[in-house]
């Protein structure tokens, strides 16, 4: 068996509970346009898969149109002034990450979020000096599934990959972990569609709140 010695998280619906300020973000973004506000409940599982996604979800636009660019950096920049309005660690992950820390575990981050993004959030919420590692999506010149951005997590982190633990809440996060040698959790709490088959994405396991990680430490 081997000992895990460090788990990597996703950061969006995974580590942070970000939909409501990205849902803020894209909502603003529709009222300035004059067009009526989503529910929280359809923008929720758009939200892992960036502001491309909620772009397309919000006005029906694909990126080669000449509309979808300037709305996608609209909705960054309001975003970017709001990124820690609501946006909290989900529930039970404060203990988890606080039980990792007594164990002498090492934890950090791999996302395909901007690090101009990424830090400042972390930062906000005291995670960022406590993190072993903060990947972002622009970081290298992969981003995940390319299984680059966790091996590079690995390396600062210090662990081989077969000692690291990867938890996510999207297909891409299984496929990346998979590839990179390393084990790999399904977290069922994030922002998973109802029409989404986690079961199916070749994930070690499924977990339905954080505290279930520490069943996964040694595997």
């Amino acid at each position: 068996m081997v000992s895990i010695e460090t788990v990597l998280f996703d950061l969006d619906g995974t580590l942070l509970d970000t939909a409501p300020d990205l849902a803020y973000a894209l909502n603003r973004v529709l009222e300035e346009q004059g067009r009526a506000a989503l529910a929280f409940a359809a923008i929720r599982p758009v939200v892992s898969h960036g502001a491309m996604a909620l772009i397309r979800l919000g006005f029906g636009l694909e990126p080669e149109e000449p509309e979808f660019e300037p709305l996608r950096q609209r909705l960054l920049a309001i975003y970017r002034d709001n990124l820690a309005r609501e946006t909290r660690p989900f529930p039970g992950m404060q203990e988890l990450l606080e039980q990792l820390e007594t164990q002498g575990l090492r934890w950090g981050v791999v996302t395909n979020k901007p690090a101009w993004l990424t830090d400042p959030l972390l930062a906000a919420l005291g995670l960022f000096e406590r993190a072993a590692c903060v990947v972002s999506g622009d970081t290298l010149p992969e981003r995940k599934p390319h299984p680059a951005p966790m091996l590079h997590a690995c390396r600062l982190a210090g662990s081989a990959p077969e000692a690291c633990l990867y938890i996510g809440d999207a297909e891409r996060d299984v496929a990346a972990g998979r590839a990179a040698g390393m084990g790999t959790l399904v977290a069922r709490f994030g922002y998973i569609d109802k029409v989404d088959k986690p079961e199916l994405w070749g994930a070690d396991g499924l977990i339905d709140a954080p505290a279930e990680v520490l069943n996964w430490l040694v595997r």
